[in-house]
């Protein structure tokens, strides 16, 4: 392991090791079935807010959109703080459904388990606004039997947009960390093949601005949720951590 990769790991350590569980100390913000914000979102004050984003959904158990709420961004927003110095809401964030108008508000949104997703009509208007005027999409949990789903709402919002697979060259893999190789990136859990980043950009051209980036077969928030659990390895949460800290700062700075 590189004296870069010791580094991390014992600040990762640390941090996480010092986050405690306030969810116990705070109103119950998991929505079961509703698509309309969380009445606890955090004020817009200019500092960096954690943009969950909620969805309408029958049966099942729980909210699909709140897989690995609110731990997963309780843990991620205390390193990401950490590392980049971050002007943050640490202790808080927010949900929002594509609807809502504070979504303006703020660069990054934060989508998961799209295979589950649907927007009505005002939340598709909403979505494309939202990305055309510099927003940006990051969506999660993702495995493979999702994306027929995902895609059939994202043509809704950009119906000539294309998906284009990202290799390890992009600038979002080196905006903070410098990732390399996609052979590090661990899996969860099976989600049906081999981690693939997919990117839609301003008229479908890679050189211009990204609108959104799919973690394709990837679960970066489930290593994020239990890396102090050690119920993985700390080199696979360190690498997820990685990534998800380059796609929030790549989103923030582009």
């Amino acid at each position: 392991m590189s004296k870069r990769r010791v580094t991390f790991a014992v600040m990762m350590l640390a941090v996480i090791a010092g986050v405690a569980t306030t969810f116990a100390q705070r109103p119950a913000q998991r929505r079961e079935s509703s698509s309309q914000s969380y009445s606890g979102n955090v004020r817009y004050d200019g500092r960096f807010v954690f943009i969950r984003m909620s969805y309408p959904f029958s049966g099942g158990r729980g909210a699909p959109w709140a897989h690995d709420y609110p731990v997963g961004e309780e843990h991620f927003l205390k390193l990401l703080t950490s590392i980049t110095n971050m002007q943050s809401h640490v202790d808080a964030s927010s949900i929002m459904s594509f609807s809502d108008p504070e979504l303006f508000k703020f660069p990054v949104a934060y989508l998961v388990e799209p295979g589950y997703w649907y927007m009505s009509d005002t939340d598709v208007t909403t979505l494309r606004d939202y990305l055309l005027k510099g927003g940006f999409l990051i969506v999660d949990d993702f495995p493979n039997r999702a994306w027929a789903q995902f895609d059939l709402q994202m043509s809704r919002v950009f119906p000539e947009g294309k998906w284009i697979e990202l290799d390890p060259k992009h600038p979002i893999f080196h905006s903070f960390f410098e990732i390399d190789s996609f052979d590090i990136i661990p899996q969860a859990y099976n989600l049906g093949g081999r981690p693939i980043f997919m990117a839609m950009f301003e008229d479908n051209d890679p050189t211009k601005r990204m609108y959104a980036i799919a973690n394709y077969q990837n679960d970066l928030s489930e290593f994020w949720e239990f890396s102090e659990q050690g119920r993985y390895l700390v080199q696979d949460s360190n690498e997820a951590y990685k990534l998800g800290i380059n796609q929030f700062i790549y989103g923030i700075t582009h």
